[in-house]
């Protein structure tokens, strides 16, 4: 009986010790391979281009005159409020102002015959500049005149319509989002549009144009903003998220304050709003564009951050829980839950009939409408609870960003030229523009302006103090200058290791 026990223990030991020495083969193996794959993982590998077409672009020199100009001319136009809070409430009299300076300013663009100009829906301009070959597909340069409302008594170091120059910066609602795109898209072709986009979309459509792609704001050149990059890094939006508003709403009947009930229409609301606060979205980060985001920078990083980045298949999950900590990048792994509007009661001795809250998603492009309707169903788990959809899209199509992506590469191509120590890799939009309407138009929209963002700017955006350096609106400027001139071909080169690197 003792030798049959101990050869079984016998066997149950050997059995763990096989067990033990297959998983260390199979770490063994993951980190040889992990570790392979960082030293020779390099996401630009296939994106190298041969020498472009054209090389005999315009020199995009600005002289002192022109630099005084262009500026003044951009300051005029932050000084206009053309502040909007609804697609419907606008302020007609600033927008009439703005298209006035507009054509005071860019006379060329206006009066060439060359240049096609259509005013859509009173308040937008559709400016058509036909190439050499009308039978190339043409691209579109997309930018809104409108801004946020803003109140210098929130805390402005400068009036927000003031356009006032501090330390080398312009200070004022518009100058990052997104009055400097307008301005400087119709300052290159001097020198060489919310309701407005849909209507142009109609005018478009009417007319049966599609596009090779579209340029819109969105993503920006991040300097010293992504901790432990080395060098900064230019993302180009190639999708943006989806977006749900979804209001909440508990009827019960009306009393008196002194013969309360148990649960009041405001308590049972209020605890389903915790519900959805307590159980965000799940953690979604390698099943959408973000994951390309982080292959594209991970040469970029140093050891050990570099080993991880370099190898998303297997530390996707790990990334995931060290980003969710921060709201800043956890915005990049989920759909985001924001409880933005709660209303209730008309008196302090009436319970109310009715709690109203309103909820705003931002939904990951690995999710839809309809999943997160019904995530928020399960999760408030309330029949008195009603839910409704007040609007809501499902996240843009990703835009195609490879070595034979037209737009994308010569984006690229245009950054690299002028800011050759910047990384660029594609990106997702967290918020939206207005680049959505166009879907039906081209498969390949792009957001991005070269704008530099350092540490502390993120909150400028819609929020207090919001500037420009004059340094970075001239590099706007020459920057669609190239970027006019660089779409001037027939067709990207062809892939070529040797040749000339995006």
């Amino acid at each position: 009986g003792i030798a049959t026990f101990n050869k079984k223990c016998q066997g149950i030991q050997c059995f763990f010790k096989s067990c033990f020495l297959f998983l260390l083969f199979v770490v063994l193996v993951c980190f040889v391979a992990a570790t392979l794959r960082t030293l020779t993982f390099d996401v630009n590998a296939g994106l190298q281009l041969a020498h472009w077409e054209k090389t005999n672009n315009i020199a995009s020199d600005i002289n002192q005159h022109q630099r005084n100009e262009l500026l003044e001319n951009f300051r005029e136009a932050i000084r206009i409020p053309t502040m909007s809070t609804t697609k419907t409430q606008l302020n007609i009299t600033a927008l009439g102002e703005f298209d006035s300076l507009l054509r005071k300013v860019f006379p060329t663009v206006f009066s060439s015959h060359l240049v096609q100009h259509e005013v859509v829906a009173n308040y937008s301009h559709l400016f058509w500049v036909p190439g050499s070959d009308l039978a190339l597909v043409p691209y579109m340069l997309l930018a809104h005149i409108d801004v946020v409302p803003a109140d210098e008594n929130d805390g402005w170091e400068a009036p927000p319509f003031s356009a006032k120059e501090m330390d080398g910066f312009i200070y004022g609602r518009g100058t990052i989002d997104n009055k400097q795109s307008v301005m400087v898209s119709d300052q290159s072709v001097e020198i060489i549009g919310l309701q407005g986009a849909m209507n142009i979309v109609k005018v478009l459509k009417k007319k049966g144009v599609q596009l090779a792609f579209i340029l819109d704001e969105g993503l920006a050149v991040l300097d010293g903003v992504i901790s432990g990059l080395q060098g900064p890094a230019a993302l180009i939006g190639i999708s943006e998220k989806g977006k749900a508003t979804v209001k909440l709403s508990v009827f019960k009947a009306p009393g008196h304050s002194s013969m309360p009930p148990r649960e009041s229409s405001i308590g049972i609301l209020a605890g389903a709003v915790k519900r959805l606060e307590d159980n965000p979205m799940p953690i979604l980060f390698g099943e959408g564009p973000e994951r390309r985001t982080f292959e594209h920078l991970a040469h970029r990083f140093g050891l050990p951050i570099k080993f991880v980045m370099s190898n998303m298949w297997l530390f996707s999950p790990l990334i995931g829980r060290v980003m969710e900590r921060s709201p800043d990048t956890n915005a990049f792994l989920r759909t985001t839950t924001a409880v933005t509007m709660f209303n209730s009661g008309v008196k302090v001795n009436v319970l109310p009939s009715l709690a109203e809250a309103y909820v705003n998603l931002r939904i990951h492009p690995a999710q839809t409408v309809q999943e997160v309707l019904e995530f928020i169903q399960s999760t408030v788990g309330d029949e008195r609870v009603k839910i409704e959809l007040v609007d809501g899209f499902d996240p843009l199509p990703v835009s195609s960003y490879d070595e034979t992506s037209f737009g994308f590469q010569t984006i690229k191509k245009t950054l690299l030229d002028q800011f050759p120590q910047v990384t660029v890799a594609p990106g997702l939009c967290i918020g939206n523009t207005d680049s959505r309407h166009y879907t039906d138009l081209t498969k390949d929209i792009y957001r991005f302006t070269p704008t530099w963002i350092r540490p502390g700017d993120t909150q400028r955006f819609h929020g207090i103090n919001e500037r420009i350096s004059k340094e970075n609106y001239e590099e706007l400027v020459v920057f669609y200058f190239n970027l006019i001139q660089n779409c001037d071909i027939k067709e990207l080169p062809s892939p070529h290791s040797a040749g000339h690197e995006l």
